[in-house]
């Protein structure tokens, strides 16, 4: 399964979080995979999209991150192309 990580910074200070992925990694546990990222030109938000069968694992990997300074918002998300097989039969009804 697919979850969008939205990480909110707190005073838009990514610093603490950076620093923390260049001492020790991203620390992601064994099941679960980190597949891109993207931030916002201000500096207030990361979007990550991460993958797992086990919503725990995300539990688990975000707990690590505690007392830096970040909130999460963790979204399940279907890719677009799956939605559209499941839409498609209804495309043709009246």
């Amino acid at each position: 399964m697919l979850f969008m990580v939205i990480e909110t910074f707190k005073d838009a200070d990514m610093i603490p979080v950076y620093r923390h992925v260049k001492e020790r990694g991203r620390m992601i546990p064994e099941g679960m995979k980190y597949i891109d990222s993207w931030i916002e030109p201000n500096f207030c938000r990361c979007f990550q999209l991460m993958e797992c069968d086990d919503a725990t694992l995300i539990q688990q990997w975000v707990l690590q991150w505690r007392g830096l300074g970040v909130a999460f918002e963790i979204v399940p998300v279907v890719p677009s192309a799956k939605t559209r097989e499941v839409v498609a039969p209804l495309l043709d009804r009246s």
